[in-house]
């Protein structure tokens, strides 16, 4: 397990949006809209419900494309036996060199802990991920997911509470993804070849349809016109309360909850996966030297 002379390392040198500011929300239809298999997408008041059978998963995606800012929704995972689904909400542009921020909720079985993986893809690489689990049950309330995306950095929330935080290290020659605009989507699929313990535990239909429950869809984010035409959000003469140098830190609570969060709940980083990666990969590298 990592130290936490890592964790304070990590901490200490990452520049970060603050998490205070808020969205007003807003209902479905004004932000998503349906993208695949429309009969397992339902409007319930407040609520939208995406589910699973063996026939079909579901997803959504957001009507309009974004350049930095706050996305956040509410979601109440699937209950009970789990294994074998995936419900994910993730940002993403489109193209094969495309970038793309992760949450993942992969399924497991009754009693079980949910285990949350985020992901990080720059112009099309991915292999970034995190995994740990979740301090409380996702599958009896609603909690917040939230994915922060400045200049600077890349802050993952989970009810305001940060779990991974990337920083821009162009100035070491790691690229970072900030020149392509995004959408906002949600899915739920099965996966049960890889999700629950590496592909041993399979998806039981006999459960289904699993539903992942949806509500407090909030975007406070720079809307692009196209995704060609980027100047309105990151022109030099163009300031939104996330690139404010007040709110570029994590305040002295947040660092605590992120040391907390990775020191007793982290149960994979691929920074330190010497299988998969023999030689540390290189912003690892400056996040623990830095």
């Amino acid at each position: 397990m990592v130290g936490l002379g890592w964790f304070m390392c990590m901490v200490t040198i990452v520049c970060v949006v603050s998490c205070v500011q808020a969205a007003s929300e807003a209902k479905f239809d004004e932000l998503y809209r349906s993208s695949w298999a429309m009969d397992h997408c339902v409007n319930d008041g407040e609520v939208t419900k995406l589910k699973l059978d063996n026939f079909s998963g579901a997803g959504f995606e957001s009507r309009n494309k974004y350049l930095f800012g706050k996305v956040s929704i509410q979601i109440k995972l699937v209950e009970g036996d789990s294994a074998g689904t995936v419900t994910a909400f993730y940002m993403s542009s489109e193209g094969s060199n495309h970038n793309e921020f992760d949450f993942e909720f992969l399924g497991n079985k009754t009693g079980e802990p949910y285990i949350v993986q985020t992901n990080i893809y720059v112009n099309g690489i991915g292999n970034r991920e995190q995994r740990l689990n979740l301090w409380f049950d996702p599958t009896t309330e609603f909690h917040t997911y939230s994915i922060l995306w400045s200049k600077r950095s890349v802050v993952f929330m989970v009810d305001e509470t940060p779990i991974r935080v990337q920083k821009n290290l162009e100035d070491k020659g790691i690229p970072f993804a900030k020149d392509q605009a995004m959408g906002v989507y949600s899915s739920i699929w099965n996966a049960d070849d890889w999700a629950t313990q590496g592909g041993l535990v399979k998806t039981d239909w006999s459960h289904a349809p699993f539903v992942a429950s949806y509500k407090g869809f909030a975007i406070d984010a720079c809307q692009v016109p196209t995704t060609t035409d980027l100047s309105k959000c990151n022109g030099d003469d163009q300031r939104f309360w996330w690139d404010e140098p007040t709110v570029s830190e994590l305040s002295l609570h947040q660092n605590h909850q992120l040391i907390w969060v990775r020191a007793n709940h982290m149960i994979y980083d691929y920074c330190f996966d010497s299988s998969r990666f023999p030689v540390t990969p290189l912003e690892c590298q400056h996040h623990r030297h830095l």
